[in-house]
């Protein structure tokens, strides 16, 4: 480090590098649970894959009422409402309010990390290059989280990692190969296109690949899909994914205007009035460095569905792997290999064997290379990043390390993650003594349901109290009690879909073709929109107070600092629905 450079100290609890949604996801998580939290990232913009740099879409798990939640689902509901066409200029201001918003968040943008400071096994210090300010910034922390995706922190810590594919025998994998390799997934330079109401040519770069429809076999864009993002484009997964990335993104680029070309100029396709909007200067990866932690989840974990006692996230994309040859082979470029949905990822996956103070999340957690194939799309590293950050809260809270939270805390860890609407299959929230003291009445239908823990609808079982406009759910008690806090999960309708160019697709935040008629997408209806709040005064009449006002949240927590007999709430508005669905009320 030159010392002739300025150099900016931070002292913090929680250090994360990488501001993709893991890293993100984690930052916010912590910083809500009250820890200091700085948060380095080298980008100009969060979001990582899902930035406005690289645009690849968010995918989760698979299937009904899977539909990931905790902060992702708070980060795809305020782009619903925000951001009804989806357009990138807003999506980067989301992520980056995000941020902005918590206090207890030091934000450190376009800093690479590049040093380290150890202290015996534990890391003391990260030191990072702002090109921006030309100045470092030195971060000591109790914790470190890595959440680069390239596992920065691996090389300079001396942390155990893995690269590449290991062989069948090892693990007992039946879609690994049969001999390792260090073969990874590729990255992709994305393209996007818009339609418009006129013609637009298009002259390709001299140094532009060419394409012929034989060369596409399996890859023959399809302009009339709204989900067509062009994400076969790939290459790198027989070499070098990290040191060989200046080098594959000039590739990549040659490749994504020759099949530019090919869609506008090889008579294949009707696109007169398409024109290219986007194309990505910045590779989106798949695989690099893989952490070792205390466990590693593998290709039967995932098909046995992962149930772990220590689950913390869950995924429930399919063993997607790509051939590492990329658009160079005229073979299939992935195999969508089963796996359940959802499938459980355990705790013991997020922190290193042999670095004391590190976690890590994101595509870059304990497992193989075939079980990341599944655990590597960006709302599963959301969630891992999620439960990353509320473990660190606890760790810094209780003075442990990662290891004893899965030793001493877990239970704990499980709870703080449900309690903020991020789900893990095959666990209930609980729900607290004051509500379960209650005596519950209600207009409505099936208010027991609101005790039951389970906060969504899943298999036949809806798990929630439904009610149309005017209808009430009433706690009344035998004395006085104090009431701090309510907490409502209301239905962000996990299945919601839309339609787009002509058929039914999944919501998605983030667009890939624009479509010219493409439909807005807007708040999920089934959410709550308005409710008044009553509680009983001292004579026996019902005194409004400060209730929900143009809500468009499925996790909302109002602060009551009350003391009742009674608390009598009436649902006044939806988003659009005659009836809404509450999964839970829960009085603390």
């Amino acid at each position: 480090m030159n010392t002739n450079l300025k150099s900016i100290y931070h002292k913090v609890d929680l250090c994360v590098v990488g501001g993709g949604l893991a890293g993100m996801c984690a930052a916010v998580a912590a910083a809500r649970h009250g820890i200091k939290v700085a948060l380095m990232h080298d980008r100009p913009v969060y979001g990582g894959n899902a930035s406005s740099e690289i645009r690849m879409w968010v995918c989760g798990a698979h299937g009904k009422n899977n539909r990931e939640t905790g902060i992702i689902e708070e980060i795809a509901l305020e782009t619903l409402y925000r951001n009804p066409y989806r357009r990138y200029p807003m999506w980067d201001a989301i992520l980056f309010e995000l941020i902005n918003n918590e206090k207890n968040i030091t934000p450190i943008l376009n800093c690479s990390c590049n040093d380290i400071e150890m202290d015996g096994s534990k890391i003391k210090k990260v030191i990072g290059w702002q090109t921006t300010t030309q100045c470092y910034h030195i971060i000591e922390a109790k914790l470190f989280a890595d959440c680069s995706g390239d596992s920065i922190l691996a090389p300079l810590s001396g942390a155990e990692y893995r690269w590449g594919r290991e062989s069948r025998n090892e693990f007992g994998e039946s879609i690994a190969p049969e001999q390792a390799d260090k073969k990874t997934m590729g990255l992709s330079c994305l393209i996007q296109a818009r339609e418009t109401d006129k013609k637009h040519k298009f002259i390709a770069p001299s140094w532009a690949r060419k394409f012929t429809k034989e060369d596409l076999p399996y890859r023959l864009p399809d302009m009339n899909d709204p989900e067509e993002n062009f994400w076969y484009m790939e290459l790198g997964g027989e070499g070098d994914t990290i040191h060989d990335t200046e080098k594959l993104r000039d590739e990549l680029i040659s490749v994504a205007y020759g099949i530019w070309d090919f869609v506008k100029n090889s008579g294949e396709y009707n696109a007169d009035n398409w024109e290219l909007e986007f194309v990505g200067f910045l590779p989106g990866k798949r695989e690099s460095r893989r952490y070792v932690g205390d466990y590693i989840m593998n290709q039967n974990d995932v098909r046995d569905g992962g149930h772990f006692d220590d689950i913390a996230a869950y995924g429930g994309w399919t063993m997607d792997d790509h051939n590492p040859a990329g658009i160079n082979t005229k073979d299939k470029p992935n195999i969508f290999h089963p796996a359940p949905s959802p499938f459980g990822i355990p705790y013991r996956c997020l922190y290193s064997v042999n670095i004391e103070n590190l976690y890590f999340a994101g595509r870059n957690i304990s497992v193989t290379h075939t079980a990341m194939s599944a655990s590597r799309v960006m709302a599963t590293c959301a969630l891992l990043g999620q439960a990353v950050g509320t473990a660190s809260a606890i760790a810094i809270k209780n003075g442990v390390t990662p290891r004893e939270i899965s030793e001493k805390y877990i239970c704990e860890l499980q709870q703080m993650l449900m309690d903020d609407d991020c789900w893990l299959p095959y666990c209930k929230t609980k729900i607290s003594e004051l509500t379960k003291s209650a005596t519950i009445t209600s207009t409505g239908e099936d208010a027991e349901l609101l005790l039951n823990g389970i906060e969504r609808h899943y298999g036949d079982d809806k798990n929630c109290w439904s009610g149309k406009i005017g209808d009430t759910v009433t706690f009344s008690f035998d004395s006085e009690k104090a009431i701090n806090e309510v907490r409502f999960v209301f239905n962000s309708d996990l299945n919601r879909e839309t339609t787009g160019a002509g058929k039914y697709i999944p919501e998605k935040m983030n667009t890939c073709n624009v479509h010219k008629n493409a439909p807005a997408l807007n708040v999920p209806k089934t959410l709550v929109k308005n409710m008044k709040i009553e509680i009983k005064n001292a004579d026996d009449k019902w005194q409004e107070i400060d209730g929900i006002k143009e809500n468009h949240q499925r996790l909302v927590k109002i602060k009551i600092g009350k003391t009742t007999k009674a608390i009598r709430f009436t649902l006044t508005s939806t988003n659009g629905n005659e009836i809404a669905d509450i999964y839970s009320i829960d009085l603390r």
